[in-house]
């Protein structure tokens, strides 16, 4: 179920974009939940604040988290595709997560869901946060399909043939009994990349 999507600049109006925009109100609220603001210095303190980098990505772009999930809400309605290469004519789970990220944080995941899975940083469901991936077990081998998590136990992903770009619940019998994992992506030049299923 994987593959990669050509960029797409999205230029047409997109009816399904309509029926998600009070969703999509609601979940930029609460990523801005996530923002950590730092305190200011003490005014008898005279060192300089170091500042303070996370070798996260999630953590260290919490300020375009927002960019993250509109990125993937645009593509609401697309149709899935095996192997597809663009919006235009679908794309596959790996292919929408690879071209969310590239678009939005200039980051170039893994080519498929297999080998996204064998990066970042392992987290535990209940640690979950917008932009994490979560991986489920939809064929016969592990870490088969991939999607964004948006909050709220849903998450966004391109789910196979004869389907579209959607948002799905977690806690849906289907998706609960095959959820594999989740990872929070890491910048490789700050921590090297973990081993699928480490």
């Amino acid at each position: 179920m994987e593959s990669i999507i050509c960029q797409r600049p999205l230029r047409r109006y997109n009816p399904h974009m309509r029926k998600w925009s009070c969703y999509i109100s609601v979940m930029l609220v609460g990523v801005c939940a996530f923002t950590v603001k730092a305190e200011p210095p003490a005014a008898s303190s005279s060192a300089p604040v170091a500042e303070v980098r996370s070798d996260s990505l999630f953590e260290r772009a919490t300020a375009g988290v927002d960019s993250l999930i509109t990125a993937g809400f645009q593509y609401l309605g697309i149709r899935y595709r095996f192997g597809g290469t663009s919006a235009e004519k679908g794309f596959d789970c790996s292919g929408l997560v690879h071209r969310v990220f590239k678009d939005a944080l200039g980051f170039d995941l893994p080519r498929t869901a297999r080998e996204m899975a064998g990066r970042g940083e392992q987290i535990q469901r209940d640690d979950l946060k917008p932009g994490d991936l979560v991986f489920f077990k939809t064929m016969r081998h592990a870490f088969s399909h991939v999607g964004i998590y948006i909050g709220d136990n849903r998450f966004l992903h391109s789910p196979s043939a004869g389907g579209q770009v959607r948002i799905d619940d977690m806690n849906d019998t289907y998706w609960r009994k095959r959820f594999e994992g989740a990872r929070r992506m890491v910048d490789d030049s700050r921590r090297p990349a973990t081993s699928v299923g480490g």
